[in-house]
């Protein structure tokens, strides 16, 4: 008797999305794009290898509070309430290795775009960078893995949104699309949640894991920065309507990623009362708009901040940001 194949379990966790787009030789070997010389070789000194440079023999408590706990817009939800100790701390576990998780998901697409980059890239200077970004993207990913496989013993899914997002951004054959994408509107939003995570947690191993991985993010959002300057401003407008439809789609989703239904249904909350809460909570309302602290000067640097742009940006309640100072943002950091 015939028996069924038996399916091979790497099969399982691949899954393979069609992309295609033009593969660009650069015969010129100049300095073509003013910066971008510079920033490769920011990057080849800033370099770092995260098995040596990061101390792994910390012990982490999972269910510890990594995250201050005051962090929680759920703290007055009466099925939260009725939680004991042991229950909070594994709720707040599994919210902590939610957002790590998005977080490595995250990171892997961009080790995919910035390979992608590479290719794509018009100048030979970008593909120089975009060499250098695709490591760090790798050890990114690796970090992000190893701390939840290792100190949270804990990972999620990707989310819905960011998923949609990230296949929007490979699948599209256009160079600048990538990098309007991943350097400036991902990344942005990254370089925020990684400095809210690291002013905040109280364990040091995540602090200095953010802490050099958002040294490197700094300089990819400065790559989308120098790569894109000066290239929106002959484009036609159908073009442009592109660009600010792509602009105003990713933002609503990169908003929508951050309610974490999926932590409140594992815990058996009902998930759109646990949405409610979260949309209406002052704190995670001002959390939102933070994110996009460094996405909206960027967008305004790029000449993207067109009226429909910064009509979307208003009813987000994120206009305020656009003149903020992303380099002085690091600084601050200690990133520059």
């Amino acid at each position: 008797m015939a028996t069924a194949p038996v399916s091979d379990p790497v099969d399982q966790e691949l899954e393979l999305i069609l992309t295609s787009f033009d593969t660009a030789y650069a015969w010129n070997y100049g300095n073509v794009k003013e910066g971008l010389r510079d920033l490769y070789e920011k990057a080849k000194r800033e370099q770092w290898n995260a098995t040596e440079q990061l101390d792994w023999s910390i012990q982490v408590d999972p269910r510890s509070e990594i995250m201050p706990q005051h962090f929680n817009p759920l703290q007055d939800y009466g099925p939260f309430k009725k939680f004991n100790e042991k229950e909070v701390a594994e709720f707040r576990h599994g919210q902590l290795a939610w957002t790590l998780s998005q977080f490595l998901h995250g990171e892997q697409g961009a080790l995919l775009t910035a390979s992608q980059l590479v290719s794509a890239c018009p100048w030979i200077d970008a593909k120089y960078y975009a060499s250098t970004q695709t490591m760090d993207e790798a050890r990114h990913v690796e970090v992000f893995a190893r701390y939840l496989n290792e100190k949270l013993e804990w990972e999620w899914p990707i989310n819905p949104n960011l998923k949609k997002l990230l296949d929007i951004i490979l699948t599209d054959g256009r160079w600048d699309l990538k990098f309007l994408g991943m350097q400036i509107l991902v990344e942005g939003l990254a370089m925020a949640a990684f400095a809210n995570m690291y002013m905040m947690a109280q364990e040091p191993l995540i602090k200095d894991l953010v802490k050099n991985v958002m040294r490197d993010e700094s300089r990819h959002v400065a790559f989308g920065v120098l790569s894109l300057r000066d290239f929106y401003q002959d484009i036609s407008a159908n073009e442009l309507r592109d660009r600010e439809d792509f602009i105003m789609e990713a933002c609503e989703l990169m908003r929508d990623r951050l309610v974490g239904e999926d932590v409140s249904e594992h815990f058996g909350f009902d998930k759109n009362e646990v949405k409610e809460i979260v949309l209406a909570s002052p704190m995670m309302q001002e959390f939102r708009k933070l994110l996009f602290q460094r996405v909206v000067p960027n967008v305004k640097r790029l000449g993207l901040l067109t009226p429909r742009v910064r009509e979307q940006f208003e009813r987000l309640q994120i206009i305020q940001f656009e003149d903020s100072d992303p380099e002085a943002m690091d600084r601050q950091l200690g990133l520059a």
